[in-house]
């Protein structure tokens, strides 16, 4: 290997340090799950919103006829380059996947119980489904579930924007986690940093 290619994947000094800093307050228990999502805009300001938490991957589901969509540089502000997109062609093998790392899955289903967001322990492993911008989460998704939440609200509609329930949800993930310490020390293997580590250098 080339000495110039040996540089290119190393990177400066000064981005492997940034890179270093933001794998050691990743939270790989808590991740994000979009089913239908077919707006850019949307996916792209969840993509943001999850970079800014700590999550490393979000799923994405798309069945049907829906494809993922194409995400522009300025809406994601280049957000997507740091966290994992994982592809799911059907609900019941997301959810599969996700179960197999421990992780409970929580539904975001109007016109459903629910639970108040603010009462559930987010420090815990979980995923956080959203739904399409017109139709909400399918009843597959709803119904293969382990819980279901709602951001209360006080005003006359009682709905958000995808994109601003999943940073409302997100943030007091955060809130949850840094009362907890969990930013303060690496929730991932040394392993782990470092393969992650050769990953994002390489993009």
């Amino acid at each position: 290997m080339s000495q110039l290619t040996t540089a290119h994947l190393l990177g400066t000094p000064e981005r492997r340090d940034k890179i270093l800093h933001m794998l050691e307050r990743r939270q790989p228990t808590l991740t994000v799950v979009l089913e239908n999502v077919h707006d850019p805009h949307n996916v792209s300001a969840v993509i943001r919103s999850c970079d800014a938490v700590g999550v490393l991957d979000v799923h994405l589901v798309y069945t049907g006829r829906q494809r993922f969509p194409t995400l522009g540089e300025r809406s994601s502000a280049s957000a997507r380059k740091w966290v994992r997109l994982v592809e799911h062609r059907s609900i019941e093998e997301c959810y599969q996947t996700l179960r197999a790392h421990g992780m409970t899955v929580v539904t975001t289903c109007l016109g459903r119980p629910a639970g108040n967001l603010y009462s559930f322990d987010l420090t815990k492993p979980v995923a956080i489904a959203f739904g399409n911008e017109h139709a909400g989460l399918s009843d597959e998704a709803c119904a293969g579930a382990d819980a279901n939440l709602i951001i209360p609200q006080m005003g006359m509609v009682q709905s958000l924007n995808i994109s601003v329930a999943c940073a409302v949800v997100l943030f007091e993930a955060l809130r949850q986690r840094l009362v907890c310490g969990m930013y303060d020390q690496s929730q991932l293997s040394a392993e782990q940093i470092a393969d992650l580590l050769v990953y994002f250098l390489s993009l």
